[in-house]
């Protein structure tokens, strides 16, 4: 068993008891983003967490453990991603990533984005031409230091 395979059977479970993240996210007391790249194998889960989430997905004692394992990061099965949506991202960052940089040096000087000290909300916002997919990100400004 690993990581991977608790995943699958919290997907699983899911589908098959119908479960939203969002319903997840508040019975833990936590955002719906953070709930979610957790449940999918992204983030460490404390012990107290681990055992309310797999309560909800029907884990056993051993898959909960693995919520609590620090896992490894990126979850993209290819360099370049082939799922349509995900694929808008990497097309989001290709073509404004170096708009990204520029203005937040011109903003902050020399440094980078934070994506631990971070925040993200994803949202609906209706609009009468077709409701927008509208993504909130927070992180705190890291200055490379001199030495």
């Amino acid at each position: 068993m690993n990581r991977a395979d608790v995943t699958t059977k919290i997907l699983a479970a899911k589908v098959a008891k119908g479960i939203k993240w969002a319903d997840v996210a508040k019975q833990a007391g936590l955002s719906k983003e953070w709930v979610t790249a957790a449940c999918l194998g992204q983030m460490t889960m404390s012990r107290e967490l681990a055992a309310l989430i797999g309560g909800i997905f029907d884990l056993s004692e051993e898959e909960r453990h693995w919520l609590t394992v620090v896992p490894y990061k990126g979850s993209l099965p290819t360099d370049i991603p082939t799922d349509p949506l995900i694929y808008r991202f990497y097309e989001l960052v290709n073509v404004y990533g170096t708009t990204f940089k520029e203005l937040i040096h011109e903003e902050f000087g020399d440094g980078i984005m934070s994506a631990i000290d971070f925040t993200m909300n994803l949202a609906r916002e209706p609009d009468p031409k077709g409701d927008r997919v509208k993504i909130t990100l927070s992180g705190k400004f890291l200055p490379y230091k001199t030495y």
